[in-house]
């Protein structure tokens, strides 16, 4: 479709999770002339943020991202009330750590208490005991936290682009942009569809974005991988219901997670950095049996009751920078142009992460303390920077 108006006050490139929370937040502002292009069909999965369902937790490993965590809770409640839909399921969050677990406890039991979250504490007899779809090793030990569960991932997107809408947004799908030139203030966005002034752009591309940031002359150092997960069904999904059996995350490496069955007949289960690494172009949608293997391994030690017949098996884009951590900045040179980063952890986030795109391309400013993803920070500028992934 032909945008007849070429003048807008942000433009917003990339209609994923973060991008379509952002196309919201800022047409709720009050004249604010708001842009948001997605170069493929809205609501396609060809990147990260599509499927019935991601992890929303409390439970993190510093306090900074429980803070952060809080207040994306907040965001997400008043989607749910503006669209009259409920995106949230709290099941609770159960957190497995084997013995000789690769990441610490600590940091997540210390992280809540600092901030003020409630949990228990859960020894191998009492997980057992209350969850016993699982066979674990003694010696295991659990961290229940009842606000865990899942944002409604597709219904999600949907509702946040549905009332940017609402609130006047011009959606737009099917629009590649080319490039992005800065012009002291302003910013001209070129597309196949023409050029677009505005005065901020919010790019929200995942797994692309070093495409327009490389002619900017900067670049995010990233590790993009192809992940995927896999439904079952199995002979008792009773057992598997969203009030019986929490979503969890096995915190030892390999790391493995998984939710209760919720929009296929089973529940699901990956691997969390099991994939090989890709592009963005050269990704393909074909599951990797190895990873498979992987899941199935464990499942049948650990989860033998939802093993059954594989129901689908869906993929998605990892985009990490070194460090796991988000990216939410300026460009450094180029203040109009705003990225948001998820860094493959960050859809439990994406609402307030559009909120605070908002914020920064109205306001110049936010509420939140955004200084540890920060676009120069040190690890970002190595040549060869360490790379972890696992926390």
């Amino acid at each position: 479709m032909t945008i007849n108006n070429r003048d807008f006050d942000v433009i917003v490139i990339g209609l994923g999770a973060i991008g379509s929370a952002a196309a919201y937040w800022l047409a709720r502002r009050n004249g604010t002339r708001v842009l948001a292009l997605e170069q493929f069909e809205l609501g396609h999965a060809r990147g990260a943020s599509q499927d019935h369902s991601r992890i929303i937790r409390l439970s993190y490993h510093t306090p900074r991202h429980v803070r952060l965590a809080k207040r994306a809770y907040e965001a997400w409640e008043q989607v749910e009330r503006e669209s009259g839909e409920q995106l949230l399921v709290r099941t609770g969050g159960l957190d497995l750590f084997p013995p000789d677990a690769a990441i610490a406890s600590e940091d997540y039991t210390g992280s809540m208490d600092q901030c003020g979250v409630p949990f228990e504490r859960l020894n191998t007899a009492e997980l057992t005991d209350r969850y016993p779809q699982w066979h674990l090793d003694d010696g295991t030990r659990g961290l229940f936290q009842p606000d865990g569960g899942l944002v409604a991932a597709a219904a999600a997107n949907e509702a946040h682009r549905g009332l940017a809408q609402e609130h006047g947004a011009m959606l737009r799908e099917h629009v590649l942009v080319v490039a992005i030139e800065p012009r002291g203030g302003e910013a001209d966005v070129l597309t196949e569809d023409g050029s677009f002034r505005c005065r901020k752009v919010v790019l929200a591309t995942d797994a692309w974005v070093n495409e327009l940031l490389e002619p900017l002359g900067t670049r995010i150092p990233m590790t993009v991988t192809q992940e995927q997960v896999t439904y079952f069904a199995n002979p008792h999904p009773e057992a598997f219901a969203p009030e019986r059996f929490p979503i969890w995350i096995w915190m030892d490496d390999p790391c493995f997670y998984g939710f209760p069955a919720f929009g296929e007949r089973g529940p699901k289960v990956g691997q969390d950095v099991g994939g090989d690494v890709v592009t963005a172009r050269s990704r393909t949608f074909d599951p990797n049996p190895t990873t498979r293997a992987r899941v199935l391994a464990f499942m049948s030690r650990h989860l033998p009751g939802a093993i059954g017949p594989e129901l689908v098996t869906k993929t998605c884009l990892y985009a990490m920078p070194p460090d796991r951590e988000f990216v939410l900045d300026a460009v450094p040179g180029h203040p109009e142009v705003l990225v948001a980063l998820g860094a493959a952890q960050g859809f439990k986030f994406a609402s307030l992460f559009g909120r605070i795109m908002a914020d920064l391309a109205v306001d110049g400013m936010t509420d939140e303390d955004l200084s540890a993803f920060a676009f120069d920070r040190p690890v970002l500028s190595i040549a060869d920077p360490p790379r972890t992934f696992l926390f």
